[in-house]
């Protein structure tokens, strides 16, 4: 058997996906790294309150809900909602699937862009007062 035909299964610290959604809050908060664990036994914000409120009224696969929450850990009811994340400039289009479980929705969403070095301006250095001037 080839292991490219082989579609390889999801597993969360020895769990898939079903028996993950099918878990209760409690038992899916023991899985999580000690930080996510403490923020969330420390109960959510009104921000993240409403963006989990706003989900469970929405299927999977609806218009996505624009949100600045970004310390909103990922949970199992998530998966499958498209949400817009704010950058601090735009909103940045997260589609939540089982590999994001556990992480903040910040994470994917970044917020500086890359440098991108070219060349120097007119006056940066002594080697710029060679450079063509167009």
């Amino acid at each position: 058997m080839v292991l490219s035909d082989m579609a390889k299964e999801f597993l969360f610290k020895g769990r898939n996906a079903m028996e993950i959604r099918s878990m209760s809050m409690d038992e899916f908060i023991n899985l999580l790294p000690s930080r996510m664990r403490r923020s969330l036994r420390r109960g959510l914000t009104n921000d993240q309150r409403i963006l989990l409120e706003k989900l469970r009224q929405r299927q999977p696969g609806e218009k996505p809900i624009k949100t600045h929450t970004r310390d909103m850990i990922i949970l199992p009811e998530m998966i499958g909602h498209t949400l817009l994340v704010h950058s601090g400039e735009e909103f940045v289009e997260v589609r939540i699937n089982e590999k994001m479980l556990g992480h903040y929705l910040g994470e994917f969403a970044t917020t500086n862009k890359p440098v991108r070095h070219g060349r120097p301006g007119i006056g940066a250095s002594r080697s710029s007062m060679y450079i063509p001037l167009k």
